[in-house]
This record gives structure tokens, C-alpha cells and sequence, in this order.
């Protein structure tokens, strides 16, 4: 192995920031950055070698290929993670628009909520990767909390508590239980895992992770993070009697007084059901 991919596997294993899946694709495009700055010509580089000339070369193959500015943006956050762990963040320009990379648009102006069709559902053979998916939609949880899931646990009769290592950034959080449809869900849950979780004794958590991403696209199933998007919007109506304005509701310029406070009030509530910090999170998943 070349010197600067054992370095970057080595940075990678003395620095787990975030959840597993956050680690292994950080960890993977490290990698690939690693390799493919070996193939131009810089050869003998290690993990603190890294410089302004480095990342612009990488940018500019990236560009040639056609890569999207989601997957550019998260590769520069790799080297910007990189960077930071070699203590030289001044190498990459904070701002992704410096090397002309659009921004994230931070306002959904359509829905981007999905659902999982029965069809569809009946193509997953897996029990385990089935109920992970009814989790995602009930509970607008991510991937990897779904898949961590233990009901035994989490279940606390009005709402579910979930443990810091299932979440993103080792956040706990609670969510409640509203309908019986949600009790549906973690009933078969129950069943299902016992006292363990959706990940089978005999697998760990990337084992089954592999698993999940083989059944859902041989089921053609894709974009499932819209079902966090689908039930944000149904807890905004739930809270608010109004549509989102990404499902076709009324903008916040079209509100009374009266009603942005209800709507900053939904906001900030589905913003920690979800799990994020910032109310202004909300926009990507229910417009403004």
C-alpha cells in the first residue's frame, strides 16, 4: 500500500467522527482521492502533504468527469476533513462557490417526499431491511438509525428514544408516538427483534448495511431519504392544519402574525424529531 493511502486509512481509523456509514464513505473517498493523485503524478506525498496545487488537480479531473456538484461537495468535504486532521484547514478555500461549485440549495421549492409502493415492498425478501424501511416512513428516521433499531429499547410506550451511537453526530433524541399506524410498525418491530435489533445475530451493522442497498435497488427503490421528507410534511400539517409550502401550502410571506408563530413553532419541533440542530434545516424539507 502507498504511503499516502495507509496514512489516510490510519487517519481515518484515529478519527471515527460521525456514524459508521459517514466513517466508511469519508474513509472510501480518501481513498479514491489518495489513488487518484498517485495516477497525476505526485508520487511520495503523505498525509501532511497536502497543498493547494493538490486539491485543484483533483478538482479539475473531477470537473473533466462530469461528477455533480452533490458529489463534488462531498468530496471537498473529505479533503476539508483531511486538512483539518493534518492541522492545515488554509489549504482548501472554505467557500465550495471559490472553485466553482454551486451551492446546496438550502430552500426545497418542490416535495422531495417519497413513499415505498406495496409493490415494491414485495420484492424485499429481507424481514429485517422491510421494517427498516416502515421505520424510515413512520418515524422519519435516517438509514442507519432504522437499521440499528432496537424496539426494546427505543419503544417507551408515547415515544420512541433513540441511543447517541445509532444517530448522526452521537445526538439522542425522542420522538413521539401518534397514531396506531406507528404502533403497527413497532409492534411487528417487537416481533421481529426482540430483545436485540434489525441487525440479525449473525451480521453486523455493514454486513446489513450492504444488504439494505442490494434489496432496495433490486427493487428499484431509490432516493429513500424522501422519506424523512414525507414525514416532515405530514408532521408540519399534523401541526400546523396547512400544508408545507413544498407540498403546495402557503409561504411564509403569506402568513399572519399569528400563524408564523404556529409555523416556528412546527418548524423547531420537526427540526429535533429529525434530529438537527438548526430550525433553519427545515427549508430543505418543507420550503419556506
Amino acid at each position: 500500500m502507498r504511503h499516502l493511502n495507509y496514512q489516510l486509512k490510519q487517519l481515518c481509523r484515529n478519527n471515527p467522527d460521525g456514524g459508521f456509514a459517514t466513517q466508511a464513505n469519508r474513509h472510501h473517498l480518501l481513498q479514491l482521492a489518495a489513488t487518484q493523485l498517485h495516477e497525476l503524478g505526485f508520487h511520495q506525498m503523505l498525509a501532511a502533504s497536502i497543498k493547494p496545487k493538490h486539491v485543484e488537480a483533483l478538482l479539475t479531473l473531477w470537473q473533466r468527469q462530469g461528477l455533480t456538484a452533490g458529489t463534488l461537495r462531498n468530496r471537498m468535504s473529505a479533503l476539508r476533513w483531511w486538512a483539518a486532521k493534518v492541522h492545515k484547514p488554509a489549504v482548501i478555500a472554505r467557500a465550495n462557490e471559490h472553485y466553482g461549485i454551486p451551492p446546496r440549495c438550502q430552500v426545497a421549492t418542490s416535495s422531495k417526499a417519497r413513499g415505498v409502493a406495496e409493490a415494491a415492498l414485495k420484492q424485499i425478501h429481507d424481514p429485517h431491511v422491510r421494517l427498516s424501511l416502515a421505520l424510515q416512513a413512520a418515524f422519519g428516521l435516517r438509514r442507519e438509525e432504522a437499521i440499528k433499531f432496537q424496539p426494546a429499547y427505543a419503544d417507551q410506550g408515547h415515544r420512541l428514544t433513540l441511543k447517541p451511537s445509532w444517530t448522526k453526530g452521537g445526538r439522542a433524541r425522542s420522538i413521539p408516538i401518534l397514531n396506531e399506524e406507528q404502533r403497527t410498525v413497532l409492534q411487528r418491530a417487537h416481533q421481529l427483534a426482540g430483545k436485540g435489533s434489525l441487525i440479525p445475530a449473525d451480521r453486523n451493522y455493514i454486513q446489513q448495511l450492504r444488504i439494505y442497498e442490494r434489496h432496495t435497488a433490486r427493487a428499484g427503490l431509490s432516493k429513500l431519504h424522501g422519506l424523512r421528507h414525507q414525514y416532515a410534511q405530514h408532521r408540519y400539517q399534523n401541526l400546523t392544519g396547512w400544508p408545507a409550502p413544498a407540498a403546495g401550502g402557503p409561504t411564509s410571506r403569506a402568513l399572519n402574525s399569528t400563524q408564523k408563530e404556529v409555523d416556528r413553532l412546527a418548524r423547531l419541533i420537526i427540526s429535533q424529531e429529525l434530529g438537527h440542530a438548526r430550525e433553519q434545516i427545515t427549508t430543505v424539507y418543507l420550503g419556506r
